[in-house]
């Protein structure tokens, strides 16, 4: 493409800084006084890693607890005096990783394309997406994960194509710091070595010390996660081991030949259709043997063999639709750059369809997203087609509203709240507060009044492990320690408590609506005389990673 002239350029980079920005400024403005959703089951385990330091967790890096817990010391007082919580803090590093990754994908393009209007275009529209929007508000492992693999493929391409001695560097310490949020990040050196391996012309970088020099650094990144797992008996191996199919448990001894399938829908679903399309007619257009210019080579590399890599992998687990969404970044800029040259190509026919499809794509993405961030008019044009609650299906309207599991929280800590209160006075002692999953304990533990701690009993009643059966003391590995106290157990369904506790009490349902509608709902049992489970829940041959 032809690079534009001086003032123009100019004029496109003031767009695209003044769209970051405004989106940077709407989105704090958003989540501290506009935002109608609780935390995320996800964002609440990782709150409750950030205020329990370690040097790794049973599931993941430290990296998502070391941003939190950053964040509340600099900004908690802040959130609180501005919004009365904490929330604002917990997810403002989602807010800042995701401005970085705009910024990271306008320079990268710039630098392949020498197209200032096109990097604009490229952030413009990855802005429509909704994963980019909740990327950028939900502080997940996904928000610091994506952010460094975006500055990885920059730095990556000043190294291999500018010759940037220095840039190897932050390379390193960009994938390092990534692995630290998702293990994820390792591929990223799988996707340059395929790079360097079937591009002739750069396959003299193998035998270079640059990336030797990178990836060693970002391997000493990794030291507190090996120093972690080689004191809690390799636990996130195994874990991640059974996430990727490998046959440590009965559910993965078999081949699922419908996975693929699957995984093609998942990814439709997640690239609204249209960019999963364009994202494949890209990758078709510019694959090796056809496309010989090496930077956009080097786009492709990054992007293909790690979202086939994650289709293979379904065929022994069923993966999650996030899983190759880092794979997407580089991907995007090859689809935008091959799209823009098809809006500007002598075919009018075609130039018209692809405009069109990318005006209905954007539109959609936009619409979805402004679901996402206020859903209550969506459910009020839906609840014609909601039918009304039965026992069986006491909340429908939660297959129409996938952020109904973001919702109703804080009302169930407050009921959690007045219960403890109430046994404080008649017990003269606080209670102890224990859920029956893993997701559990962060939730009920940050929107209840002076965050206490909270416990899972989970794993007696078939839910997986995490890093509350890893502290201590717990009520399932050090039950002399609870011998005979009061809990409150929250959780769904109908479970023997009776064998653990002297008394348990009637079951007290907790239903939250929204206008009318039931959004949630919970059972709280308060058991007396705790005498602890009779299940070897420590045992190694049981545990469920």
């Amino acid at each position: 493409m032809s690079t534009e002239n001086i003032s123009e350029a100019r004029r496109w980079r003031l767009l695209a800084a003044f769209l970051i920005a405004a989106l940077t400024i709407l989105r704090i403005i958003y989540l501290g006084y506009f935002c109608s959703f609780d935390l995320a089951p996800d964002e609440a385990h990782y709150w409750d890693w950030a205020r329990n330091l370690d040097w790794s967790y049973y599931s993941k890096g430290p990296g998502v607890a070391w941003l939190i817990h950053a964040s509340l010391s600099l900004f908690g007082s802040l959130s609180i005096s501005l919004t009365g919580s904490e929330l604002l803090a917990v997810r403002l590093p989602s807010v800042i990783c995701g401005t970085l990754l705009l910024v990271a994908l306008y320079k990268l393009t710039t630098r392949i394309y020498g197209n200032e209007k096109l990097a604009f275009l490229l952030i413009a529209l990855a802005s429509t997406l909704p994963v980019i929007s909740a990327g950028s508000l939900l502080m997940t492992i996904d928000s610091p994960f994506v952010c460094a693999w975006s500055w990885a493929l920059f730095f990556g391409y000043k190294a291999i194509f500018e010759n940037s001695r220095i840039s190897w560097l932050l390379l390193g310490l960009l994938v390092g710091a990534g692995i630290l949020a998702k293990y994820t990040m390792a591929l990223w050196f799988f996707s340059v070595g395929c790079f360097f391996l079937f591009t002739p012309t750069f396959r003299y970088q193998l035998g270079r010390r640059g990336i030797w020099i990178a990836g060693l650094i970002s391997l000493l990144c990794c030291l507190p996660i090996f120093y972690w797992n080689w004191k809690n008996d390799w636990v996130t191996f195994k874990h991640v081991a059974v996430q990727a199919g490998v046959p440590m448990a009965q559910k993965n001894t078999g081949i699922r030949w419908l996975g693929p399938l699957e995984f093609l829908g998942g990814q439709l679903a997640l690239m609204i259709g249209y960019w999963f399309v364009a994202w494949f007619a890209a990758m078709i257009v510019n694959r090796p043997g056809k496309q010989t210019d090496p930077k956009k080579l080097f786009l492709w590399w990054m992007s293909v063999p790690t979202v086939a890599l994650f289709a293979g992998v379904t065929f022994k687990a069923a993966g999650q639709i996030n899983w190759p969404v880092a794979a997407y970044i580089s991907g995007m800029i090859l689809t935008v750059g091959w799209l823009y040259e098809q809006w500007t190509s002598a075919d009018l026919r075609f130039a018209k369809i692809s405009r069109f499809g990318t005006y209905v794509a954007a539109s959609i993405g936009l619409l979805l997203t402004a679901v996402v961030l206020d859903s209550r008019p969506y459910r009020a044009a839906v609840s014609p087609l909601v039918k009304a609650p039965t026992a069986a299906d006491p909340f429908p309207i939660r297959k129409f509203d996938p952020t109904c599991r973001l919702r109703g929280w804080k009302y169930l800590a407050g009921e959690i709240d007045q219960i403890r209160e109430e046994l404080l006075k008649s017990d003269g002692a606080e209670p102890t507060i224990a859920g029956f999953s893993w997701m559990t304990p962060g939730l009920v533990g940050f929107f209840c009044k002076n965050h206490p701690s909270v416990f899972t009993i989970g794993p007696v009643f078939g839910d997986r492990h995490s890093q509350y059966d890893l502290w201590h003391p717990n009520p399932l590995a050090d039950a002399q320690v609870f011998m005979g106290k009061t809990f409150v157990v929250v959780g769904t369904g109908s479970p023997d408590l009776t064998k653990a506790f002297d008394q348990v009490t009637p079951p007290r349902q907790v239903i939250y609506r929204e206008d009318g509608q039931p959004i949630s709902g919970w059972t709280i049992w308060v058991c007396r005389g705790y005498r602890g489970f009779d299940s070897v829940i420590l045992d190694k041959s049981k545990t469920t990673y």
